[in-house]
Formats: C-alpha cells, sequence, structure tokens
C-alpha cells in the first residue's frame, strides 16, 4: 500500500525551520528528508550518519529511524529487520516491539506476531494495543479457517504492475469506472520522492454487453494534474465527482485536499476546492451521502480519536456552502487511522481501519446508520473481504451484494490491485441414497416425498445408483431458506422411512447427504424390540408398552400395511402351554395397539407361535449357519450359555400379510 501513505496517508509536510549545513550533517538532512515523507533520501542519508556515528544511543535512534523509513514507504520485511536491529541497539522507544508485531501480522505470521505483541504488552502494559494485537492474530486465524460466502477474485483486465486502487461507479447504469492509479500515462511528470513512482491520475474504464471491460484510459486533464489525484466519488446523478488531490510546491511542501468538478458535456469541467478546514491540516478520501448534502473524508486535523479519522459536513442548499466539520466520534474512530469511507445506498457507512481489531494492515469494516449522520457497530468484513494484506476502496454497485475493492494481497499484477466481490446464492442441496436393509443393495425406483413449513412440496425417484438430489431452484427439486422439511422415502413391498431436515438458521450453503435403509417385508419376519412380561404370564410390563410404541410409530408411517403379530417362547414347559401362553401374550399386544393406541382391528393379527419356531443365526450372506432349537441348547455346556439361547427365543416380531388395507367407509346412524 506504498500509494496510500502519500494519498492515502497523506503525509502533508510541514517546512522545518532546519538548515543542513556545508559540513554535510547527515542525521539532520535524513530527518528533513524523513519529515517530508521522502523515505528514499532519508534512508541513503541514515544509512551514512549511521556510519559516521559514535555514540550508541544515537545509533540506536538512527536505526529505528531507518525502519520507520522501511515501514513509511510499506517495505514491511525491511522495517522489521531494522526494528529488531535497533531493539537489539537498546532503543529505549517500545514501538519499535510493536511496530515488528505488526508487520508480522500484516504478513500473516500470527503465531510470530503474537509473540511480539505479548512482549509490547510486558514492555508498555497501559497501551491496549498490545492485548488487542493479540486477540486480532487469534480471531484472524479463526476467520481464515471459517471464511464467510463471498467470493473474491483479481481483475487483471484493470490493473497493471503499479498501483491501482480506490474504483467507483460513475455512470447510472454502473458499467463505467473509475479508478485511481500510477500507471505508465500519468498527466504528472517525473517521480514522486515519497513513493518512488508515477504520480497517481484518475482513469476510466467501461464493461460492455458481455461484462468485458475496455483498455482503461485516463481522465481528461482538468481532472488530472501534476500533482497526484486519490480516492474520488460521484453524486447520484453521477454529473458532480468530488476528488482527493495531493500537490507539490516549488518549496517540497506537499498537501492533500477535496476537488470538486461539474460535468461539461462528455468531460469534466474545470475543479473547485472545497474548503474543509485550515491548509495546515490533509483532507481526502471523499464519500459523498446517497441525497448528496453529506459528505465524509478523512483528515488528521484535531479534535479526533488519533491517527487518520473519518469526519463529515453537510451541504445546505439555499446559501450553497458546506458546514464546519464533524468527527464521527469513537464508535468509527480509533487512535490509528480510519480512511476511504463508501456510504451505500441503504445508508450503511464502509471504511478500512488499522486501528480496529483486524487481520493485518488497513481493514475494511461496516457500521450501521443509527440516526442522522450517524453510524455505530463497526463489524469486520472477515475473510475473504479482508486478509493479511492492506484491504481498502470499496464500492457497491447499488443495491446488489457485488462490487470491487482494492487489496495489496498476493495474486494482483503488483501493488495494490483491484478484486471484484460478489455473494453467490446461498445454495442448499439433499442427496437421498435409498438401500435394503437386509442386503445394503441400492433400491431404484424408490419414492421421495419433501414437505417444507412454507408450504412447498417437492418428489422424485431414485435413478439406478439408488440417488436423488434436490436443489435448490431446480426443476421440482429445491430447497429453501430458512425452511424446515419432512421427508417420506417410500417403495413397494418396503416400509416407508421418514426423515427430517432444516436450513432455518443456516448462514451458508450445505450439501446435505441422508442414507434411508428401507426394510423389505415380503416373505420376512421383522424383528421387534425386547417385550417383557411378568414370569409365566401375559401381562405386558410398563417398559414393554415402550417397545409396542416403535412398532405403533411403523403401523402410522405405513397405514395400508396389515400384519400378524408373533409371539414366541422357549422350550421349558410344555408345547401345548407354551403355544397357549404365546396366544395370550400376543394378543396383549394387539390389544394395546388397537383398544390404547387406536390401530384398526382389521390391521392386525395374534399370532402364538409358542415353541415351534425357534431362532435361526445367519451368516453375513443370509444362510443359516445353526438353529437355536432344543437339541441345540441342550448341547451347551454352561447354564448361562443355555439361558442366553432360551432369552433368544422368548420374543415377539411380525411379518406383513398385506399392503392393501383401505379403512371401511364411516357409516351414517340413521334418525
Amino acid at each position: 500500500m506504498k500509494i496510500i501513505r502519500i494519498i492515502g496517508v497523506f503525509a502533508l509536510v510541514a517546512v522545518l525551520g532546519l538548515t543542513v549545513n556545508a559540513q554535510k550533517n547527515y542525521k539532520l538532512e535524513a530527518d528533513v528528508a524523513f519529515s517530508g515523507a521522502k523515505y528514499y533520501k532519508a534512508i541513503e542519508m541514515y544509512k551514512k550518519a549511521y556510519t559516521k556515528e559514535s555514540k550508541g544511543e544515537v545509533k540506536a535512534e538512527i536505526l529505528f529511524q531507518i525502519a520507520e523509513c522501511y515501514r513509511g514507504k510499506n517495505d514491511g520485511k525491511q522495517a522489521a529487520v531494522w526494528y529488531n536491529k535497533a531493539i537489539k541497539a537498546k532503543h529505549d522507544n517500545p514501538l519499535a516491539l510493536y511496530y515488528v508485531a505488526d508487520i508480522y501480522k500484516a504478513q500473516g505470521k500470527y503465531e510470530e506476531a503474537i509473540v511480539e505483541f505479548n512482549k509490547y504488552k510486558a514492555a508498555n502494559p497501559s497501551d491496549k494495543r498490545g492485548e488487542d494485537g493479540i486477540k486480532s492474530c487469534e480471531m484472524a486465524k479463526e476467520w481464515k479457517d471459517n471464511p464467510s460466502r463471498i467470493v473474491v477474485n483479481p481483475m487483471p483486465l484493470l490493473n497493471s504492475e503499479d498501483y491501482d486502487f480506490s474504483p467507483v461507479f460513475a455512470d447510472k447504469k454502473n458499467v463505467v469506472v473509475y479508478f485511481s492509479s500510477t500507471r505508465q500515462g500519468a498527466a504528472g511528470e517525473g517521480i514522486h520522492e515519497g513513493t518512488g513512482m508515477n504520480f497517481a491520475d484518475l482513469w476510466q474504464t467501461k464493461r460492455d454487453k458481455k461484462g468485458k471491460w475496455s483498455e482503461p484510459v485516463v481522465l481528461n486533464a482538468t481532472v488530472n494534474s501534476t500533482g497526484s489525484e486519490g480516492a474520488s466519488c460521484l453524486n447520484k446523478k453521477r454529473n458532480e465527482i468530488y476528488f482527493t488531490r495531493c500537490e507539490v510546491a516549488k518549496n517540497g511542501v506537499s498537501g492533500c485536499g477535496i476537488m470538486k468538478a461539474k460535468k461539461a458535456g462528455q468531460k469534466w469541467g474545470e475543479p473547485e476546492y472545497i474548503q474543509v478546514t485550515e491548509d495546515t491540516f490533509t483532507v481526502g478520501h471523499p464519500a459523498i451521502s446517497p441525497d448528496d448534502l453529506v459528505l465524509v473524508f478523512a483528515s488528521d486535523m484535531p479534535g479526533g480519536q488519533g491517527g487518520k479519522d473519518l469526519w463529515y459536513i453537510t451541504y445546505d442548499k439555499k446559501a450553497k456552502t458546506w458546514s464546519q466539520a464533524t468527527n464521527l466520534g469513537s464508535d468509527i474512530n480509533t487512535a490509528g487511522d480510519e480512511m476511504f469511507p463508501f456510504i451505500r445506498e441503504n445508508g450503511e457507512l464502509y471504511f478500512s481501519s488499522n486501528g480496529h481489531r483486524g487481520m493485518g494492515g488497513l481493514d475494511i469494516f461496516k457500521a450501521a446508520s443509527t440516526g442522522v449522520n450517524q453510524w455505530s457497530g463497526a463489524e469486520n468484513l472477515q475473510s475473504p473481504m479482508n486478509s493479511e494484506a492492506d484491504d481498502f476502496g470499496i464500492v457497491f454497485e447499488g443495491l446488489k451484494e457485488r462490487g470491487f475493492f482494492t487489496t495489496s494481497r498476493e495474486g494482483g499484477k503488483g501493488g495494490d490491485d483491484i478484486w471484484e466481490f460478489y455473494l453467490p446464492p446461498m445454495l442448499f442441496t439433499l442427496k437421498v441414497t435409498v438401500k435394503d436393509v437386509e442386503t445394503g443393495k441400492v433400491l431404484p425406483g424408490a419414492s421421495i416425498k419433501m414437505i417444507g413449513t412454507d408450504g412447498t412440496s417437492a418428489e422424485g425417484t431414485t435413478d439406478d445408483n439408488g440417488v436423488f438430489y434436490f436443489e435448490e431452484n431446480g426443476p421440482d427439486r429445491y430447497i429453501n431458506k430458512e425452511t424446515s422439511y419432512s421427508l417420506i422415502v417410500e417403495k413397494k413391498k418396503y416400509l416407508n422411512a421418514k426423515g427430517k431436515e432444516t436450513t432455518v438458521g443456516l448462514e451458508k450453503g450445505v450439501n446435505f447427504e441422508h442414507l434411508y435403509e428401507l426394510q423389505p417385508f415380503e416373505d420376512v419376519v421383522i424383528k421387534l424390540p425386547q417385550i417383557l412380561y411378568e414370569y409365566n404370564k401375559a401381562d405386558l410390563l410398563p417398559e414393554s408398552k415402550d417397545s409396542l410404541d416403535y412398532l405403533y410409530n411403523i403401523m402410522t408411517e405405513n397405514p395400508t400395511i396389515v400384519i400378524q403379530l408373533r409371539s414366541h417362547t422357549d422350550f421349558r414347559g410344555s408345547a401345548s402351554y407354551n403355544q397357549r401362553l404365546s396366544q395370550r401374550r400376543a394378543q396383549s399386544c394387539v390389544d394395546y395397539l388397537v383398544k390404547d393406541k387406536g390401530i384398526h382391528p382389521d390391521r392386525i393379527k395374534a399370532k402364538g407361535m409358542g415353541e415351534s419356531e425357534p431362532i435361526a443365526v445367519k451368516n453375513p450372506d443370509g444362510s443359516v449357519k445353526f438353529i437355536l432349537d432344543e437339541k441345540y441348547i441342550n448341547a451347551l455346556k454352561t447354564k448361562e450359555e443355555k439361558e442366553a439361547a432360551h432369552q433368544k427365543n422368548r420374543r415377539t416380531d411380525f411379518k406383513v400379510i398385506g399392503d392393501d388395507f383401505v379403512p371401511p367407509a364411516a357409516t351414517t346412524p340413521e334418525n
């Protein structure tokens, strides 16, 4: 973000009352260059001064100043090297520790940054920036691991190897974009002593009907000057432009202010200076409100929270004058820098800050409108909108969830680059797979119905792989936001299955997957949970009713089936007695389901099996391994083994003997 060290951070330079003597006081010359943000020259002079200096404390100070120069021109790698040299030389300014930590954070080295922030916290416990830095790093790691749904991409047709930043839409159709750039072709000649680059100008590009952007061209000379033109904005009609201009006078003093120009045909007319504050303070980064009456900007004027703050002025239509500047207050501004404001059509304020907790460098924040010219609740846009690099200069395409922003992260062409962002639709899908619970094979042709709490419904049939997809916005296959669904899976000669799914409260799209294993019922005995009776009696124990509720649910979910409920005994006692006991037990189950639960009596038949059908233990392939008959049980060696085998035979199960039950028509009593 080298360019905004001059245009963004407004390195306004006051002329120091210092004279470099003929004997070459390198440190003094370096100090003068540093105060003028002429970092390249200052570094050269400081290094020469270091070789001439003998005092340790002065040498340590020079090392710190060299680091400050590298930080000023945004060379974090070299800045960290020289700060560490200053620390090793016992420089007494603890900010060296803080800046090293901040640089590591801006490089995404969050663990290393936490170590350095802890050192600074110990060296300067009264400064909350140490603790804030630690928490910011922890938050940044979490945000990178769990990014939002926003998609960001570089815009190679808009960017160059130089610095391209602060895009704005320049027409009502949002197909023309203005932005600032230091690329070749600028109006200003020569190299800026602070950035080592060309002066910045305003450029424009246009998107055609196919979505392709044209080759950027520089705006007319009335807007662009021999100085630098930075962040800009346009009014609602797009016939007035406000922009930042930083001019360099002959005496080397640089100042930034806000200019305003009106459309004159297809070009911009001569701009006029908007008087916001005294010339000794810098002003820039204008953002106009949707009603064109409020101008928010950044400035280092006194009366703020520290660093560069956001301020606003209001326009009096009758008097045709702007009001005095008002600071946006501590909810928005911090001791750091707040810059690059943008006011969205819905009243939200977006801006960049390195004072609020962020991921590194400048982060983009959003604040809600809480009254007339008031905003609060600064909210970090998190990853991927923000990164460990500098992120700033956001603009939205109207009320659409898309637009552009500026970032210095990896992936661009060089320097600051313009990237696009957009919020894709939050899509939900549901993959339903249906299998046979007995064989594990997939079941083609299974019917799936989905009913939503929003009154919608959809259905489909599984393919040859036993799979069906419900997709948002698909033909008859959809899952809506903030909706709960009930699912029913059906296939002929199988028991139905039910399920649920919901999108309520979800903030990201999800690909749901459900597996339903259907129970076949043709010529199959279906097991039930254990049903207990009192010894030698047919009375149901209370806990057995819970087991029968399982069967009740099956019958309500499969309203056309007719079943035979079967009760089995072990071999102890006579066969005739066991037959009668099992019949009574089966009937007690039927009575509970009919009388207590309301199952139609024609749908369920009691069948006492006695000891006639001992359980068969099967191999994995389904073949019979052995049968727990009387001979097998008597051959078991221990009492425990025999009792366990008897217990398995004492069971209740059911068979489906029909699947076409239709409730008889209700009869009307005769008068």
